[in-house]
């Protein structure tokens, strides 16, 4: 049984994308920061539903805790799905952002990322075999007004993951990112109300969690082998 990693698993989409996975007959590592509870839970729905699932616990922007967590997962084998979907926002007119907020939402979305895929490429290129996914934002692909921090930590998972892509190709790994919208969730909620997203996503209604993660379902499949290097977003038609 292959097993994925999805960092930020207790949250809307991590939730869903875990869900899915396990689905998918993949053994699921459900991982969180601040949350374990809400790990915890998830992980138990899954194994009582038939699945394979388990929970971990590490801040992804502390290299040296990060690394001696997935050294702990690898004592199991190769980890062969990466779902890199932890992140933050912290918004602000870049004018009147203060250094830490900049500093903190690059540091979980784009250290964040590599502090997680790193340890994990060699035990997966063993194999032949792999999928690294990273969660972006349509922020990340058209900018947004007050979030140039997020924008930047999102769109640098771009560059990152094209450069990987080209490097794990001749491994079987495929590398790809998936850039949603508005999706439905806590943060949208307390961001939009629907006469906005009206207005904002030409389908007129904010995206599913479960619709994101279909898309990375798709990924993470033998049916994806040859795609990588992309950026796919998935956002009701928004340009």
């Amino acid at each position: 049984m292959k097993r994925a990693l999805i960092t930020g698993g207790s949250g809307d989409i991590g939730s869903a994308i875990c869900r899915q996975l396990a689905n998918d007959r993949l053994h699921v590592i459900v991982h969180a920061n601040g949350h374990l509870s809400r790990a915890k839970t998830i992980a138990a729905e899954i194994n009582a539903a038939g699945g394979s699932a388990e929970s971990v616990q590490f801040d992804v922007t502390d290299s040296e805790a990060t690394e001696k967590a997935l050294l702990k997962l690898l004592d199991s084998g190769p980890i062969q799905v990466v779902v890199n979907n932890a992140g933050i926002h912290d918004d602000a007119p870049m004018v009147g952002m203060s250094s830490e907020q900049w500093s903190r939402v690059i540091d979980v979305s784009l250290n964040g990322f590599f502090n997680v895929t790193q340890p994990l490429l060699m035990p997966m290129m063993r194999t032949r075999w792999g999928r690294i996914i990273s969660l972006s934002s349509i922020a990340g692909v058209m900018g947004n007004r007050g979030q140039a921090n997020y924008a930047a930590a999102k769109s640098g998972l771009h560059g990152a993951s094209h450069s990987l892509a080209i490097e794990m190709a001749s491994r079987g790994v495929t590398v790809n990112v998936v850039a949603p919208g508005i999706i439905q969730g806590n943060m949208t909620q307390d961001s939009f109300d629907k006469a906005t997203i009206k207005q904002m996503v030409p389908m007129k209604r904010a995206g599913e969690p479960d619709e994101v993660a279909s898309l990375v379902s798709f990924l993470a499949s033998d049916k994806a082998g040859y795609i990588s290097s992309q950026v796919i977003s998935i956002n009701g038609a928004m340009c």
